[in-house]
């Protein structure tokens, strides 16, 4: 009759401690069978985030089942569990050109495309500031000293003739080579999309204006050079480097964005674990931004340079922006997996 009872407690106590822990082991697990079937790029972000912990909390268990003596069949199932999460968890390292590759090819991409909203958003700031600093310059030309900060003009302003202005079009700068020319603009439009993503953090209303005071000084130029008579060519002039240029901050700001929202909006998050899991998934989108300013960099300080043809300058405008949009539309949306992140809901 002891021994009865001692057994009938026994099975009492596995399936008290079962019950307690069976519903992250049965999460352990459907996250495994989805990594077996896809890898690990079949995973979201925040199932990325959930699986170490998981798996943390199923070897606390299985220390636990054993210490305590529980029955053999919960042991086993157990270090069946905690050996495949191992495998996922701290798995064999790739390759740093197969890294690479995943991620211009997968990861970018599809980080890009989760957030094509926080992107559409970005682009619309930075092209609301561009149409005012375009029409209140054409309108008033000394508007475009309020607009462009002095490092900036490199000696253009509305008192520059038309003749001086279509030499900047046309020929190389003089006083510096190409290469102090490039490293010069790469450097100032980095910090301009890297600023972005780190002021997201301020609810995302910095980013904003940083978005559209950028648009400012892009359109006050345009306007400067349309007063001249010379607005197609100069936007044929910014554009070959500057769809690039322009998308890595708009990126950037979309990050920033992004960055804000998971403070404003947690969802069933705090709002710090809401910003450290949508900054983790910001990072990538931004690192990826670093590659996009230094083709731009290399466009604006060489190329543009260099070729000096109306025509050729239009094909490369055409050919940049097919390119970007194949790429972030084509690699972004193909098999992308779901997820709940916070700030989904924003915009």
């Amino acid at each position: 009759m002891s021994a009865n009872a001692g057994g009938n407690g026994y099975r009492l106590k596995s399936y008290e401690f079962r019950k307690e822990r069976e519903t992250s082991w049965r999460e352990l697990e459907e996250l495994l069978a989805r990594a077996d079937r896809g890898g690990l790029s079949s995973l979201s972000g925040q199932d990325l985030y959930r699986l170490p912990l998981l798996h943390r909390a199923a070897l606390s268990s299985l220390s636990v089942a054993r210490s305590i003596s529980l029955d053999r069949n919960l042991i086993d199932y157990l270090e069946s569990l905690c050996a495949r999460a191992h495998v996922h968890v701290y798995g064999g390292k790739r390759s740093y050109g197969s890294t690479l590759r995943r991620f211009f090819t997968e990861t970018f991409p599809r980080r890009v495309w989760a957030m094509r909203r926080a992107v559409a958003i970005s682009a619309l700031m930075t092209l609301l500031g561009g149409a005012c600093g375009y029409l209140l310059t054409l309108h008033d030309p000394d508007l475009f000293y309020g607009f462009v900060p002095e490092p900036l003009t490199q000696g253009r302003n509305p008192t520059t003739t038309p003749e001086e202005l279509r030499k900047v079009l046309y020929t190389e700068p003089e006083g510096q080579g190409l290469s102090g020319f490039a490293g010069f603009l790469f450097t100032h439009n980095a910090q301009i999309g890297l600023l972005c993503f780190a002021v997201g953090v301020a609810a995302g209303v910095p980013v904003a204006l940083l978005l559209f005071s950028n648009g400012l000084m892009l359109g006050a130029f345009g306007a400067l050079y349309a007063n001249a008579d010379l607005g197609l060519p100069f936007w044929l002039w910014v554009l070959p480097h500057g769809v690039t240029e322009l998308l890595a901050v708009v990126l950037c700001g979309a990050a920033g964005l992004r960055l804000g929202a998971s403070l404003v909006f947690p969802g069933r998050y705090s709002r710090l674990d809401s910003l450290a899991l949508e900054g983790r998934n910001a990072a990538v989108a931004v690192l990826g931004c670093i590659a996009l300013f230094l083709v731009a960099g290399i466009l604006e300080g060489y190329f543009r340079q260099l070729v000096h043809h109306d025509g050729v300058r239009l094909a490369v405008v055409v050919a940049t922006s097919l390119l970007w949009i194949l790429y972030f539309a084509g690699l972004g949306s193909r098999s992308e997996p779901p997820s709940e992140r916070p700030g989904e809901s924003f915009p």
